[in-house]
């Protein structure tokens, strides 16, 4: 019934359906059951709801207490709403999907592994903090600090507005997505980008394998610092001092504001407003620099550009200014 507080549970199919519980742990360690339609929010203001729970599907409940999802196991979650008042909605919990939802809460997964959600929106200040084997599609995250020190990460479809995002992260995969995000992808190690835009400052320091397809990337300072870096038919808008001591291969579509002392590999563009050399330059660099729109590559191989003087150059082969 309608607005009934308590447990209504048929034997037979271990369904509890329009309830209103504000009881601590209402429904704890509760197995192979149904919910739905219930609300979970009241002067009780008890914790912990579904706490070891395992086999459950949810469906069209609100949560408005702390903790409902700790420790849980197999849970399907859809056309559900988790407020910021639930804090840290799952932690610890194993092999959950949640569909169709809106998710809130400073820690709304924490320490959990193998979640997938999709068509969801979420605004979690420290989303994914230690987390295993999450994939999300077609969703939208807002987040100051996501996916801390978490791995085996699939995004797709998917929205980012937040700052230092992706820190110490492994394993990681984004497709088709919009990251707008400072700091991004620091101390990260093999991940890869695609289809997708990246906005913000101080992209990809410190990184190790990180590979950017097709992307286009826009801020300063980007990609200092970086070890195995790849950028693949990309773009770069108002990237200045970029690749600073950075070990990178990069083909762009397009101009680079400034390239500042890479250290190794072959940056190749349409064009590159300058390129710094200065005192602090590393000893060992041996970074080539190609710009198209005066070497061709027909032109390239033809001249004799690579000779004694430019190879004490950094190597670079470039009409753009070269700053000492």
């Amino acid at each position: 019934m309608a607005g009934k507080k308590g447990k209504n549970m048929s034997q037979k199919t271990n369904e509890f359906k329009d309830l209103i519980l504000d009881e601590e742990r209402a429904l704890y360690a509760i197995q192979n059951a149904t919910i739905s339609h219930c609300t979970f929010d009241g002067p009780a203001d008890g914790e912990s709801a579904l706490k070891e729970s395992a086999d459950i599907y949810v469906s069209d409940c609100d949560f408005r207490l702390r903790y409902p999802f700790w420790h849980v196991r197999n849970a399907q979650i859809e056309n559900s709403r988790m407020t910021d008042t639930c804090r840290a909605a799952l932690w610890y919990s194993n092999q959950v999907t949640i569909k169709d939802s809106q998710m809130g809460g400073i820690k709304a997964v924490r320490e959990c592994k193998d979640i997938t959600i999709e068509n969801s929106t979420i605004v979690s200040p420290e989303f994914g903090w230690l987390s295993h084997e999450l994939v999300i599609k077609n969703s939208e995250l807002e987040s100051e600090y996501p996916f801390f020190y978490s791995s085996n990460i699939l995004l797709d479809n998917f929205v980012l507005s937040g700052k230092y995002s992706f820190q110490y992260v492994e394993n990681v995969e984004i497709r088709n997505s919009r990251l707008d995000t400072k700091d991004a992808f620091w101390h990260s190690k093999n991940v890869t980008v695609s289809d997708s835009i990246v906005k913000g400052e101080y992209l990809g320091w410190y990184s190790e394998n990180l590979k950017l397809v097709r992307c286009k990337i826009i801020g300063t300072q980007p990609l200092c610092y970086a070890k195995g870096l790849i950028l693949e038919d990309c773009e770069m808008i108002d990237c200045d001092l970029s690749f600073e001591y950075s070990d990178v291969h990069a083909t762009i579509a397009g101009s680079i504001t400034s390239v500042k002392n890479p250290r190794s590999g072959h940056i190749i563009a349409d064009s590159i407003g300058d390129i710094i050399q200065d005192d602090n330059q590393l000893t060992d660099v041996s970074c080539m620099i190609e710009v198209r729109e005066e070497l061709n590559k027909e032109e390239i191989q033809k001249s004799e550009i690579y000779d004694e003087k430019y190879t004490k150059q950094c190597r670079c082969a470039c009409a753009g200014n070269i700053t000492n």
